[in-house]
This record gives C-alpha cells, sequence and structure tokens, in this order.
C-alpha cells in the first residue's frame, strides 16, 4: 500500500507580511502532479493545514480546491488537525466528506475509529490522532488514577493510543501532529520552551507514524534494522530563512505485508516492511540571503553571477549589508532590484559590537514560555515547577489562540 505523506502547509501564512497564498497555490499543483504520477492509496496531510485557527477566506478557498481535485484523482485524503488549526473547524463536514474519500480528524474525545485500507497484503487500519494537549486527554479520562498518570506531553500521548483497540493481524499507520524529542526544529515553528516534547517510543505499535509539526523533513524513529518508523515530511515550502538549506519534497511510504522481523521494539517483532523516499518540491520562488555592500548588491556584474548561478532576482531574499554607514532608502532601493526582499540587516564592526540588527522586521528569538520562565526565575530565584508549567503553558496557548 502505498502513502503520499505532507504536513504543515500553512495556508494562509505571511512571511514578513507577505502573502504566501500564490506559493503555495503553486507549490500545492505540484503535489497534484506528484499524485498523479505516484498513484498512491492515500494522501496523508499531518497537521498545521492553515497557519491560524480562524483561516482567512481565501485561505479557506485554497484547501476546498485542493481537497476537491485530490478527491478527483481516487485518491482517499485525510486531514489531521495540527496546533494551528482550529480542531472544530477542521472536522466539520467530516461525515458527509468522508463519503467522498476525504477523512477530516474529528475533534479529540478519548476515543478512536480508524478507517480501515485494503491491498493485496491484508487490511491496513489507518488512525488519526490530531494534536492534543495534556489536559486535553485528562479531559477524557474517566478514573484519577488515569488522570494522575497524564504529566506531560508523553505520557499524554501514550495514555490516548492506550485508547486505541487494535486488531490482530493488521498493519497499523498512524498520522499525527506533535513534537518528537530529539527533531530539528525551524525558526518558523511555534515554540512552547521544550515542555511539548513527546518520546518516540509511544509510537511503537504503528508500522509507520506520518508526522507534522517540525519544518525541516527528517526521520524520527527507526527500528534495530533500520528501518524508517516515524517520519516528518517538512513543510512543502520554505517559511524563514533557517530553512533556505532544507531540500522540501514530499514523503512518499510503500507499506509491504506484516511479518515477524524479530524483537524490533519491545517484544512486538510484527512489523510490516516499508520503503520510504523522498520526491523533491521546487518552489516558485526560492530562500535565500545575499550579504555584500550595497554597491555591490546592486551592481549589473552582481545581478548577472546571481542569475548564472540560477538564482532568480525574484526570489525571497534576506540582505545583510556589509557598509559601515546606513545607506537611505536602501530597503526601497534594494526592491526595484529584489522584488521579494523580506529583510534587510546590517552586518558590519558597528553593529557587531553594539548588537544592533536594524532591520525592515525584527525577528523574535525567544519563545513567550522562555521570556516568561526568565522573568519568573529572576523574581523567584527558581525555575518553575511542571505544575506551574502547565498552567503557564495553557494561559500562553490561550492568548495564542485568541490572536490567531
Amino acid at each position: 500500500m502505498k502513502f503520499l505523506h505532507l504536513a504543515d502547509l500553512h495556508i494562509g501564512k505571511r512571511v514578513c507580511e507577505h502573502s504566501m497564498l500564490d506559493e503555495q497555490v503553486y507549490i500545492l499543483r505540484e503535489i497534484l502532479g506528484i499524485v498523479c504520477e505516484e498513484h498512491p492509496d492515500a494522501v496523508l496531510v499531518a497537521g498545521d493545514v492553515y497557519d491560524k485557527s480562524v483561516p482567512s477566506a481565501e485561505a479557506v478557498a485554497v484547501l476546498d480546491d485542493f481537497l476537491v481535485k485530490l478527491s478527483a484523482t481516487g485518491t482517499k485524503v485525510f486531514v489531521l488537525s495540527g496546533n494551528h488549526d482550529s480542531a472544530e473547524r477542521i472536522a466539520f463536514g467530516g461525515r458527509l466528506m468522508k463519503g467522498m474519500g476525504v477523512y477530516m480528524s474529528p475533534v479529540y474525545n478519548g476515543e478512536f475509529a480508524p478507517v480501515t485500507l485494503k491491498d493485496e497484503m491484508g487490511e491496513v487500519d489507518l488512525w488519526m490522532l490530531p494534536f492534543v494537549r495534556p489536559a486535553d486527554v485528562r479531559a477524557h479520562l474517566e478514573s484519577d488514577e488515569d488522570r494522575d498518570a497524564v504529566t506531560d506531553y508523553t505520557s499524554a500521548m501514550r495514555m490516548a493510543i492506550a485508547q486505541m483497540k487494535f486488531t490482530e493481524g493488521r498493519r497499523n499507520v498512524l498520522v499525527a501532529h506533535q513534537f518528537v524529542t530529539g527533531a530539528e526544529r525551524s525558526e518558523s515553528e511555534e515554540n512552547v520552551g521544550g515542555l511539548d516534547n513527546v518520546d518516540a517510543s509511544v509510537f511503537e505499535k504503528f508500522d509507520y507514524v506520518a508526522l507534522g509539526h517540525i519544518h525541516k523533513p527528517q526521520n524520527v524513529m527507526k527500528d534495530v534494522g533500520g528501518t524508517v518508523r516515524a517520519r516528518y515530511s517538512g513543510t512543502p515550502l520554505k517559511y524563514s530563512l533557517s530553512e533556505a538549506t532544507h531540500a522540501k519534497s514530499v514523503t512518499v511510504v510503500e507499506l509491504g505485508a506484516a511479518v515477524n522481523a524479530g524483537d524490533l521494539f519491545a517484544g512486538n517483532g510484527m512489523r510490516a516492511a516499508l520503503q520510504v523516499r523522498e520526491v523533491p518540491l521546487k518552489p516558485l520562488h526560492d530562500v535565500r540571503e545575499i550579504r555584500d555592500s550595497f554597491a555591490e548588491l546592486v551592481s549589473p556584474e552582481f545581478r548577472t553571477a546571481q542569475v548564472a548561478a540560477g538564482n532568480k532576482l525574484d526570489d525571497f531574499v534576506y540582505v545583510k549589508l556589509t557598509d559601515e554607514n546606513d545607506v537611505p532608502d536602501a530597503a526601497q532601493k534594494l526592491r526595484g532590484i529584489y522584488p521579494n526582499l523580506m529583510m534587510l540587516d546590517y552586518d558590519n564592526e558597528r553593529t557587531r559590537n553594539q548588537q544592533i540588527a536594524v532591520g525592515v522586521e525584527a525577528v523574535e528569538k525567544k519563545s513567550p514560555m522562555q521570556l516568561f520562565g526568565e522573568f519568573f526565575e529572576e523574581m523567584t530565584r527558581r525555575e518553575m515547577n511542571p505544575e506551574e508549567l502547565e498552567f503557564v503553558q495553557g494561559v500562553v496557548d490561550g492568548i495564542w489562540e485568541g490572536e490567531r
């Protein structure tokens, strides 16, 4: 059985106040082309479908068009809600859409019903676990003992998965949206200061885990034989300068028959043979940094060299000027050559000494949780305990939801 795994579309996202909708429409068209070439049995969209919990009308229209065209290919589609999404808005219409082969993740309620797919090698249960916090899991547990056992994101995920009723002999695939400990993050991700870490061991029962949340494509769990069992597909587009070197792609997963492969995970050796590969995506405009003096960056020779190197002048560029003195109206003048200038900073002796960055837009280096944690420690001379951390995290999450 073949799956196409993608995630973190962030439809409607703005980067440095620049709308990414045109880029997203373009890359979704590229993904549709890959679906037509690969003919997967299902497309797995692992969360953060939108960039805001209340998306714009334009963003909703883009997703609607994408899902309609995906459904028209005859491929089943599974869409998960992530931390940027409203679970209720993603779930809306799900019972109707499943008749067309489009499965929208329901709002988490502690109950799971997999969608069972079938190929010549047997049945595959596909499970969807939307982004949830420990408080969400505790709210749907009946006993005080179970509620007390949920102390962090790892125990919350373990408890949620324990509610799934597995059928012996079936292969199992999970679509989830969480931060697995050890995964490499990017600046464009929402960072909550490490509280949201989930240990990969919670996913040991699954043949493959299609993850979303982390923007860099990467494997995060392998069995003892070296087979990838959990992976982030990454974003289809670059959403920050920190992603400039990422090779964006979609992940193709081919699931074979379940065999007894030995002691792969804690004594449970029944796992499906698995092949994972990437299909590269080429954006409409790339993201890159250029660094030199103003005179050099506007010179015809520099522009000719850029084009000769395969770099388009209308790429999303982050400029670092090395001039010792500020150049009047530098951003406006540079946009005459580089129309998609995203940010302008200076890198010279003055800024290095004074640690001053003059830019079109300031870049936040620390998360709200990190900032509050430092403030709390300065005021109380101690770190927050787990209960305080979870309380503050809930307040921060509530504020972010309100702003979206």
